[in-house]
């Protein structure tokens, strides 16, 4: 009998410290409805010095267990571009503060796209008999990796953590997902970088900066280039599982910019009004963008059991993805504004 992965739970965290437009104007000198028009977002969430990446995980992680039942998982996928540490990967340690035990956990870093992999990662794991029931997390703090003179991505990006919980099931039944569709062009990584603190540039080597450290993006090559990638990939899906736009009742699309989001429903063919959005509350909180905006529709009835979803996915790399289910009955809590109490075991950082 074959097995699918079955999306049983879902969680949310924010930090609590909101970063509107009117604060960006007076910092950078745009106009806060400018950023607006542009981006279609109205505030981002920042988290507080000596919160990490793994504090907003486990925060959402545990909203995921409690929406899925109570319990724990035998394994944990943590996407996330910005990890507590270069090494060890963070998501082992978030499984031990969950007190999920001795099992497999590990992080996927395809930036915007990492929800989408980790699901992937999931699947095949349950699948393949790995596991019975797993915990996939988006997580990233990307205010920690911003300068805040760039006005190209200062206004963009904001801070949170989703997470989903996936249990073994049939295929059949509603929560299934039913496909998958993956992709990458490492020739165009420089869209979007990140150029200092790997091995090809250490963090701090003679003749660097601090500047080094930050997330540096070509916004209009990465626009053409999302819209392009998201409504390829989502069509390929589509005709893959044998759906046609008619199908979709909702799109939840990386939430990076509202035009983006528009422009790939409208070359799908899917009405604009069933294209989730949360980006004006939260901004582009990367890995953590899909299971934020499915929480929040969740929670306010713009999701019901039996509607077909779709998400698409695009981050740097290039990486980008896709996939689809018809959504389950669920018992999901609004996102979470959190700023975890400091954690007495990781000097520096809270939980």
């Amino acid at each position: 009998m074959s097995r699918s992965a079955v999306l049983a739970g879902l969680g949310a965290a924010v930090p609590p410290r909101v970063v509107d437009n009117a604060e960006l104007e007076r910092q950078l000198g745009l106009d806060e409805h400018w950023i607006r028009s542009r981006t279609g977002i109205d505030r981002r969430h920042w988290a507080a010095p000596g919160t990490a990446t793994g504090d907003l995980a486990v925060a959402a992680a545990r909203r995921a267990l409690d929406s899925a039942g109570g319990g724990g998982a035998d394994m944990l996928v943590l996407a996330t571009s910005t990890p507590d540490h270069p090494m060890p990967a963070t998501a082992p340690y978030v499984a031990a503060r969950l007190g999920l035990g001795p099992v497999a956990a590990f992080d996927v870093s395809v930036a915007c796209a990492g929800f989408v992999y980790g699901l992937a990662s999931a699947a095949g794991a349950i699948a393949a008999g790995l596991a019975e029931r797993v915990l996939v997390v988006g997580a990233d703090i990307w205010s920690t990796r911003l300068d805040l003179k760039d006005r190209g991505t200062a206004i963009i990006f904001g801070d949170g953590a989703g997470a989903a919980v996936l249990r073994a099931g049939d295929p059949s039944e509603p929560g299934a997902l039913v496909g998958f569709d993956l992709g990458g062009d490492g020739a165009l990584k420089d869209l979007a970088l990140v150029p200092g603190g790997g091995s090809r540039q250490r963090s701090a080597p003679e003749g660097t900066t601090e500047a080094d450290e930050y997330l540096t993006m070509r916004g209009k090559e990465t626009f053409t280039h999302a819209v392009h990638r998201m409504g390829e990939s989502s069509a390929q899906l589509l005709e893959k599982i044998g759906w046609s736009a008619a199908d979709v009742d909702r799109v939840a699309g990386h939430q990076a910019n509202i035009r983006i989001l528009h422009t790939v429903a409208d070359v799908l063919g899917v009405d604009r009004d069933r294209v989730l959005i949360h980006l004006d509350r939260v901004g582009n909180t990367s890995a953590a963008s899909i299971p934020l905006a499915l929480t929040d529709a969740a929670v306010h009835g713009r999701l019901a059991p039996g509607q077909r979803v779709l998400m698409t996915s695009f981050g740097g790399g290039l990486s980008w993805g896709s996939a689809a289910l018809t959504w389950p009955s669920l018992q999901v809590s609004d996102v979470l504004h959190t700023e975890p109490a400091a954690h007495p075991d990781e000097k520096g950082t809270t939980a």
